[in-house]
C-alpha cells in the first residue's frame, strides 16, 4: 500500500500531484543514498509550488558526554555535509533550509524535528547494508519508520550489479 495516501487509482496523475507532501524533512549523512533522497525531495519541490525542503544532519553524542558537549570536529563535519547538500540543492534549482542537530540518538532527533516543523514526509536515503546475507536498514531508519508522525519515504540506491541475484555473489 505504499503511496496509497496520495496516489489513489480513481484519481488522475494530475490530481495526485496536488496531494504530494508540502513540507519535506531530509536527514543527510555523507552518502550517495542521502544525496539521492535530497534529489527526490527537490524534484517534488520543483513540480509542486509551495513545497519546502528542510535538510538536517544529526551529531550523535555519546552517553558518557553531556548532551551540550562541544563537539567541534563532528560539528565541522556536519556543516560540511550540510554545505554539500545545499550545493546539490542549488544545482537542482531547489531552495532548502539546513540545520545541524545534536542528540543522543539520530532517529529520535529526526522524529522530533519532523514534529517540530510539522513535516508531511521524511525522505530518507538508505544505504545498502547486508548482515548475515540479509538487507538491513539500520537502527535510525527503523526508529524513524516506526515512530514518525508523517509519511516516511525510503530511497535506496540501485543494487550494485555484483550483488544482484544471479550475478554470482549469491550462495
Amino acid at each position: 500500500m505504499i503511496g496509497r495516501s496520495f496516489l489513489q487509482p480513481e484519481r488522475s496523475p494530475a490530481a495526485a500531484v496536488g496531494q504530494l507532501p508540502k513540507k519535506l524533512l531530509v536527514p543527510v549523512v555523507q552518502s550517495p543514498a542521502s544525496m539521492e533522497a535530497l534529489a527526490v525531495a527537490c524534484a517534488i519541490a520543483k513540480v509542486q509550488r509551495g513545497t519546502s525542503v528542510h535538510v538536517v544532519h544529526v551529531i550523535e553524542v555519546l552517553r558518557s558526554l553531556p548532551l551540550t558537549a562541544e563537539m567541534e570536529t563532528e560539528a565541522q563535519y556536519g556543516e560540511l555535509v550540510l554545505r554539500r547538500a545545499a550545493d546539490l540543492a542549488s544545482q537542482l534549482e531547489c531552495r532548502v533550509t539546513t540545520e545541524l542537530l545534536q542528540a543522543r540518538d539520530a532517529g529520535i532527533a529526526i522524529v522530533e524535528e519532523a514534529e517540530r516543523i510539522g513535516a508531511d514526509a521524511i525522505v530518507l536515503g538508505v544505504g545498502y547494508k547486508r548482515l548475515i546475507g540479509e538487507f538491513q536498514t539500520g537502527r535510525t531508519v527503523e526508529y524513524v519508520f516506526r515512530h514518525a508522525p508523517c509519511q516516511v519515504w525510503l530511497i535506496r540506491r540501485e543494487l550494485p550489479k555484483e550483488r544482484r541475484p544471479g550475478a554470482g555473489s549469491e550462495r
